[in-house]
């Protein structure tokens, strides 16, 4: 029997000025029920990090994989890197640029995900990196830096003394309808039941296969690497980050409705499971279509993807406009994960109570902000992620 948890859901309002963001409203506190991340399937409460690792967090990705993101098929392929370009002197000479082909192939069937990495010249070992999953235009990621946007601003995280890299998830699978015909699906093709793999497990795979080619590279701290993005990109990072456990990092940024927030918040402003499985069919696993008309069946809550992070560390930014991501719903998944966390002797959040507009809540794993404006990934919120990594891995 599917054991729940009961919590109280303040309802939010927007106030355009000023720094009120959510008023509680007495007469409007629906009652939400979220599955208990701690108990099994079976009613089996788990009181130990063992018992997680062993039981319960494996139940809680197959169901993932069942029921929302599927599975990647079980078809071996081999993967292989090559530096295309190196420029020593980038950024006026901050900087090292490489360009990397991960290469991942099946028989004569292939894909190349081209990889843009930074690292400080100024560094006394390997670096932490943050690896952003691009889903806006490629000029967002311009390796040769004569287009600079707020989306990847990689002058400034090298700057503060880290690695920065970028690959774009047109080089997985197209963010389209028609992607399931071409990419990593023709790689590896498969007849397709309900839970077959879709484009947003695609893109998580393809960062694993990024990271694939940080464990070669001895300018990367490998046991300090960050996987983010934003919106889709943000589903993806979370998916992909609750999988490898690899990243020691993983940042959602507006990632919303199937990514941080709680599905089973029902709000006319905020972003439904129905409506992003109707404008995005092909996103999820057809079994996720199944609970359109019921999110209230699932047998998870986005809570419990975020637990699977622990004990490494999660973060996740909303904006204060972007009602349609829910960032109410995206800081209750934190607040309803921390018991993993505590599990592991890892304190959550150092509050329960939403930070203000422009402020940020930093615990030991766990790390939220929300940010004045729209959905968007900024300069500001990369500041936020630093300041965060800063204390992580115990920069000075």
């Amino acid at each position: 029997m599917m054991q729940f948890a009961v919590f109280f859901v303040l309802i939010s309002s927007f106030t355009a000025f000023g720094g009120e963001f959510f008023k509680a409203d007495p007469a409007n506190m629906p009652q939400v029920k979220l599955p208990d991340v701690l108990t099994t399937s079976a009613g089996q409460k788990i009181t130990s990090p063992e018992d997680w690792k062993k039981i319960r967090r494996p139940e809680v990705l197959e169901l993932f994989r069942q029921h929302e993101y599927g599975r990647v098929p079980a078809i071996p392929v081999q993967t292989s890197f090559k530096v295309t370009n190196t420029d020593s002197k980038a950024m006026d000479g901050a900087a090292t640029l490489k360009q990397i082909a991960v290469n991942v192939a099946n028989g004569e069937k292939s894909i190349t995900i081209n990889v843009s990495l930074f690292v400080p010249n100024k560094r006394t070992g390997p670096v932490p990196i943050f690896l952003l999953i691009c889903n806006r235009p490629p000029k967002n990621i311009d390796p040769t830096r004569k287009e600079k946007s707020p989306f990847w601003p990689a002058e400034e995280v090298v700057a503060r003394g880290y690695g920065i890299a970028a690959f774009h998830n047109a080089d997985v699978a197209l963010d389209n309808k028609e992607s399931f015909q071409s990419g990593a699906f023709k790689v590896l093709e498969q007849e397709r039941k309900g839970d077959s793999w879709a484009t947003i497990a695609a893109w998580a795979w393809g960062a694993s296969r990024v990271m694939d080619y940080f464990e070669t590279d001895p300018d990367i701290a490998k046991d300090k690497v960050a996987v983010l993005g934003h919106s889709r990109g943000g589903k993806t990072a979370l998916w992909c980050g609750a999988q490898d456990e690899r990243f020691a990092l993983v940042i959602s940024n507006d990632s919303g409705c199937s990514g941080a927030a709680l599905s089973r918040r029902k709000l006319p402003e905020k972003e439904s499971v129905a409506r992003i499985n109707t404008t995005f069919p092909y996103w999820f696993c057809e079994n996720y279509k199944k609970y359109n008309d019921d999110v209230d069946a699932l047998p998870f809550d986005q809570h419990a993807l975020i637990a699977l992070m622990a004990p490494r560390a999660v973060y996740v930014a909303s904006a204060s406009q972007d009602l349609w991501a829910d960032p109410r719903g995206e800081f209750q998944s934190l607040i309803h994960a921390a018991p993993v966390y505590e599990l592991f002797g890892k304190k959550g959040l150092p509050a329960s109570e939403m930070p203000a507009i422009g402020e940020a809540l930093h615990g030991e794993a766990m790390g939220y902000h929300i940010r004045e404006g729209k959905h968007d990934l900024t300069l500001v919120d990369w500041q936020y992620f630093m300041d965060f990594a800063d204390k992580l891995f115990k920069k000075k």
